[in-house]
């Protein structure tokens, strides 16, 4: 099969979600393709399985964590994003490569970053306790030299503030600055969400 072929065939089974966990050893065998798309479209794919069945996706991770020291930067960020769906599924199945994750917060590629901040609201959604001791990673991640970075910083704000809005209130002020000075009307929006969603959230937690 060409690697034309064999992208088209993941294609037509990214649609066919009720052949996604029978599919999985498959898909898992294609991490060591000589592709570096197949193996970034599989890694893909491996994420949204991992996100409905983070338990037959386990054998995989891995293979899957294995790519996080690909010199191939979409591989770096596709293993990071897979990571963080499946980590949404079942926190328990990626963790022992959860705190490794946080060296991408610097790394070199921008589109990797911003895959960690990705990855980090994903599994922050159903396991936000593990972001505690981690917030100042994040209000780094505001300043970056990236503009997308930089949008999307807030919205692991606006994610935790949801869930535990204590980890948030610090870093109010700060985003309260941004929300009304900086010069991307994407991070004021941003910011504002956090902002209220914070806000919000802890008055409740207050009450």
């Amino acid at each position: 099969m060409t690697e034309a072929e064999l992208y088209k065939e993941l294609g037509a089974l990214t649609k066919e979600k009720d052949r996604w966990e029978e599919s999985i050893p498959y898909v898992s065998s294609l991490l060591t393709h000589d592709s570096v798309k197949i193996q970034a479209k599989a890694l893909w794919l491996l994420g949204e399985m991992g996100l409905v069945y983070p338990q037959s996706v386990q054998d995989a991770v891995p293979a899957i964590a294995s790519l996080l020291d690909s010199p191939e930067p979409l591989l770096r960020d596709r293993a990071v994003n897979a990571l963080g769906r499946i980590g949404r599924g079942s926190y328990p199945v990626i963790e022992p490569y959860w705190t490794d994750l946080f060296r991408f917060a610097c790394d070199e590629e921008p589109k990797v970053r911003l895959a960690f901040i990705w990855a980090s609201e994903n599994i922050a959604t159903n396991m936000p306790d593990v972001y505690k001791d981690h917030m100042p990673v994040f209000e780094t991640l505001l300043h970056d030299a990236n503009d997308k970075v930089r949008m999307e910083a807030p919205e692991i704000f606006r994610v935790l503030g949801k869930r535990r809005p204590e980890f948030v209130r610090p870093y109010l002020e700060l985003l309260r600055q941004m929300s009304e000075t900086d010069y991307s009307r994407v991070v004021r929006i941003h910011c504002l969400g956090a902002i209220r969603a914070t806000e919000a959230n802890y008055t409740n937690l207050v009450l």
